[in-house]
């Protein structure tokens, strides 16, 4: 679903990407871990055509995303860390405004049904978003995620200040799309959610995948020694 080969990006004198190689497959719930500036945030970018690679290819459904940049998008939602919708406006008029606006329509009912199957209470649906707390917004940005119909959902940091419950929450709806068979690509500093959610993990440094990951495969401690190791340096023997 999600594809990188040997991709790379370069910025002035700096890699920030190094010939990155990465396979996202439906059902999976792949997390990047690496501290700020390991690429985990050019790698999103570079699947979403926000900027384009120095070499290499980012692929979206077999579709090149340098080559056909309005169909990947198509297939894409993104929620970042802090999910911009209008604040003016209802959770069900910004989900109604988004969907149309990527080709998409429902009923009432059915606009409806995404909020709540998100978890947004029913109460909430009509309430102007500008009153909203994080991770209310986060449930708000998932429910646009199902009304586009995305393939693959690409999130940067998304439980970064949630409350422990609204993590909870949304790592739940994440399980739920993946089992729904979505890729799911998500860059976090969470290395407990990353366990809990995630079916792989790849762990990045200074623009190179240093080791990927299957979740059932290592413990939670597993999980913390390792990335330490690798952010430490001292990693050559874990080296996928």
């Amino acid at each position: 679903m999600l594809e990188a080969i040997n991709l790379k990006k370069t910025f002035g004198d700096y890699d920030a990407l190094k010939g990155l190689d990465l396979t996202v497959n439906p059902g999976d719930i792949y997390c990047l871990l690496g501290a700020n500036g390991a690429g985990k945030t050019t790698t999103i970018n570079l699947f979403l055509n926000f900027i384009n690679p120095t070499s290499g290819t980012a692929r979206v459904c077999g579709i090149d995303v340098m080559a056909d940049p309005l169909e990947t998008k198509k297939l894409l939602a993104y929620i970042p860390e802090q999910v911009m919708l209008y604040g003016n406006l209802s959770a069900l008029e910004n989900l109604r405004y988004f969907a149309q606006l990527g080709g998409h329509d429902y009923t009432e009912a059915e606009y409806k049904g995404f909020l709540t199957r998100c978890g947004l209470q029913n109460e909430a649906v009509t309430q102007r978003v500008s009153q909203f707390s994080k991770g209310m917004r986060q449930k708000v940005g998932v429910s646009i995620a199902l009304a586009k119909q995305a393939k693959a959902l690409l999130l940067d940091e998304p439980t970064s200040g949630l409350d422990p419950k609204a993590s909870n929450e949304f790592s739940e709806l994440l399980i739920q799309l993946k089992n729904d068979g979505a890729s799911i690509l998500m860059a976090t500093h969470d290395l407990f959610r990353a366990k809990q959610t995630g079916t792989r993990i790849g762990i990045m440094r200074e623009g190179r995948m240093m080791q990927e990951l299957g979740t059932e495969d290592v413990s939670h401690a597993d999980i913390e020694r390792i990335y330490l190791e690798h952010m430490h340096g001292d990693a050559s023997r874990h080296a996928a």
